[in-house]
């Protein structure tokens, strides 16, 4: 029977990724429910990573352990379950993915770095102010698959969480921000975005916090499992 219900939720998951639908899932957490919608053909490794932990319950009993207001709430890490504070941000499913972003897509490969937000990071007549910042990116480690239809990470998109280029495991955020975190386009891969509950991870950014900006005991937000549908 097992063996049965494996298989026929491998089906499901092919033909799903195979017409490149959106996928809806809702976090369930302590403070109310967030509804998602996801984008495989956004981000398909991504998005089948993510359905794939969510369904084997790796995120269950987890909670969003870094949140800053107006511009983030961050969860997925499994350190969050045992009692030790200090490891967490730091874990993760034991393996690495590379990013899925397209510089094309957002715009970078034409937007040069004295044209963003990435200048002040170089004097005025630096040569890398006349270079793009997919170019700029590409220096500092990242790789592009310029076939992908990205999206910017705007208000109540989620997207992974990462310690640099292609270091994504299980770790993910979604941005509270209102006008979004255009700085981070083409560092992060964003996978789908909210659709419900935005009211939700507002509660969840104004917890009471300290300076790690970790939510203080008594106040954390934990997720009780995240329903695929």
């Amino acid at each position: 029977m097992k063996k049965l219900l494996l298989i026929l939720m491998i089906v499901a998951s092919v033909t799903l990724f195979a017409n490149n639908k959106k996928v809806n899932v809702t976090i369930k957490t302590t403070y109310g429910d967030i509804g998602l919608e996801l984008y495989p053909d956004v981000a398909p490794k991504t998005v089948k990573n993510f359905i794939r932990l969510a369904k084997e319950g790796f995120y269950d009993s987890t909670y969003f352990h870094r949140v800053i207001p107006n511009f983030m709430i961050q969860a997925g890490d499994p350190n969050t379950k045992n009692a030790n504070r200090a490891d967490d941000g730091m874990g993760g499913p034991g393996y690495k993915f590379d990013d899925e972003i397209s510089a094309k897509a957002l715009g970078l490969d034409t937007l040069l770095v004295k044209h963003s937000m990435l200048t002040r990071q170089f004097p005025k007549n630096h040569p890398y102010q006349n270079i793009t910042v997919e170019a700029l990116d590409e220096k500092k480690g990242s790789k592009f698959n310029n076939e992908l239809p990205s999206i910017h990470l705007d208000y109540g998109v989620i997207a992974m969480a990462n310690a640099g280029p292609n270091t994504n495991g299980s770790q993910f955020f979604i941005i509270t921000a209102k006008r979004g975190t255009p700085w981070l386009d083409g560092h992060h891969t964003g996978f789908g975005r909210v659709v419900s509950g935005l009211d939700v991870c507002h509660t969840i950014e104004h917890l009471q916090r300290d300076r790690r900006d970790n939510p203080v005991p008594g106040k954390t937000a934990y997720i009780l499992k995240i329903v695929v549908k």
